[in-house]
């Protein structure tokens, strides 16, 4: 059995200025499972930074409300609300509340950084 606290996860900056917290990943975790999964956090009145990933990935919404971006498609997005985002897309999430905006971040095949192209 695998079980790990949120807050036993260490905080840091992602490449496209996300906090994050990785759940897990089967490089570092030594799962059988081909996906990662982190915990997100945009501050209010900022974004994440345009990237892309060569890989799918999908985002659940578990607190606040922002704007997803992806290619040249943009939509209002709040808790509850799942969000696909296709493999070599380009990508960013704002915040467009006043609290912080919180989501799940499932990469599969699970997260490397040679799979991220930051863009800006």
């Amino acid at each position: 059995m695998f079980v790990k606290k949120l807050s036993n996860c260490e905080s840091f900056l992602a490449g496209d200025s996300t906090i994050l917290k990785e759940l897990f990943n089967p490089s570092k975790d030594k799962l059988c499972v081909n996906y990662s999964l982190a915990h997100a956090i945009v501050k209010p009145n900022s974004r994440s930074i345009k990237h892309s990933l060569t890989t799918s990935e999908v985002y659940y919404i578990l607190k606040g409300s922002g704007i997803m971006h992806i290619e040249i498609e943009s939509q209002n997005v709040s808790e509850g609300d799942t969000i696909i985002i296709p493999p070599n897309s380009v990508q960013f999430i704002e915040n467009s509340g006043s609290d912080d905006l919180i989501f799940l971040c499932i990469v599969e095949p699970a997260w490397q950084a040679e799979n991220e192209i930051v863009l800006e």
